[in-house]
């Protein structure tokens, strides 16, 4: 295990690449623990979206990463990038000697997020990977449910991501929609939903999985569907779509136990929508306070995780999601891709 230099005699300094749509959550973020940590540098290719950023946040401003990286004072550099781009710019980083925070996924191949992880654990740096979901009130609830065993034996789970993304989305970047640097509807926009099958129910057996590009113009998959089944006999599925009329509709997930029944709905699993256990709990009671209206799919977990992130690089905590439970969620995409390439059944673990 490794031991990293701990900060505590001052704010932590931070460094945001990437100003596209993302960065928003990432900016307010940081402004909401302003007492801890100051954002010294802002970097994009863009000139608009860079000038907007440093406009925003009175940063200083860089083209690129290798210049910003001559200059930057951060402790901590935070991608918010395009997916495929997370794994050389990780190791750039690394190497200068400064930590990473990744947007998810960590990255769009199997061997760069393995890539990733072992850069970091060589320049003794952490790597972290956004996970805000699972931070929601609702998700936690469920977490904690899943741990006090109060569903008995866990028979079935079913994830449903009905959203809509249109063509304008796509086309808003190159990048979007593409295999290298972006992934589909199971990778890109509901991978916080595939996080939940491994983070929630356990270690997976196998996947089989169907994909399709049924109205889309991208390469990658605008719809797919995916079985899983996990090592405790456990049965479950997952059904992602983007192309849900007129607008997003459910980020849903089931389990159905030997003890216990929960639903928890909405358009991100913002909503409790059934919680029925055979023995009563004090978090019963937590039911109704924990469902939430969201504006956005994003729900408002950054400042949260960003809260643990900063605790961790102060010594006061472990990380809630860092590099290695990134490449849980990696494994889990690509053997879905490697399954309905192939059209067979993928065991776990992949080959490390």
């Amino acid at each position: 295990m490794h031991s990293y230099p701990i900060i505590v005699d001052r704010k932590i300094r931070l460094a945001v690449v990437g100003c596209g749509r993302i960065s928003n959550n990432h900016f307010d973020s940081i402004a909401k623990h302003a007492e801890r940590v100051e954002l010294v540098d802002v970097c994009d290719t863009n000139a608009e979206a860079l000038e907007k950023a440093v406009a925003r946040t009175g940063a200083k401003g860089h083209r690129s990463v290798s210049s910003m990286l001559e200059k930057t004072t951060a402790d901590l550099v935070i991608l918010a990038t395009p997916s495929g781009l997370h794994p050389e710019q990780t190791v750039q980083i690394a190497k200068s000697g400064r930590h990473v925070m990744t947007e998810k996924p960590m990255a769009t191949r199997w061997q760069d997020g393995l890539r990733m992880v072992k850069a970091c654990d060589e320049a003794n740096v952490r790597l972290f990977v956004v996970k805000q979901n699972r931070l929601n009130a609702t998700l936690q609830l469920l977490k904690r449910a899943v741990e006090q065993k109060r569903f008995g034996r866990i028979y079935m789970v079913s994830i449903n991501v009905f959203w809509t993304r249109p063509q304008e989305y796509y086309d808003s970047a190159a990048w979007r929609g593409t295999w290298e640097y972006d992934g589909g509807a199971f990778m890109n926009q509901a991978s916080h939903y595939v996080d939940l099958l491994d983070w929630l129910i356990g270690p997976i057996e196998s996947v089989q999985a169907y994909t399709a590009t049924l109205e889309r113009n991208i390469q990658v998959e605008d719809s797919g569907i995916l079985n899983v089944r996990w090592r405790s006999g456990a049965l479950g599925s997952m059904n992602v779509t983007m192309l849900t009329y007129p607008k997003n509709m459910e980020g849903s997930i089931t389990i159905i136990g030997e003890t216990g029944t929960v639903r928890i709905g909405g358009v991100a699993v913002n909503e409790i929508q059934q919680w029925e256990f055979a023995d009563p709990h004090e978090d019963d009671l937590k039911v109704k306070t924990a469902s939430y209206e969201t504006t956005s799919v994003y729900g408002f977990g950054h400042p949260l995780y960003y809260n643990n992130v900063i605790n961790t690089l102060r010594g006061d905590a472990e990380p809630e999601a860092d590099g290695r439970e990134g490449l849980k969620v990696l494994e889990v995409l690509i053997a879905a891709y490697r399954s309905a390439r192939d059209g067979k059944r993928i065991s776990l673990p992949l080959d490390y």
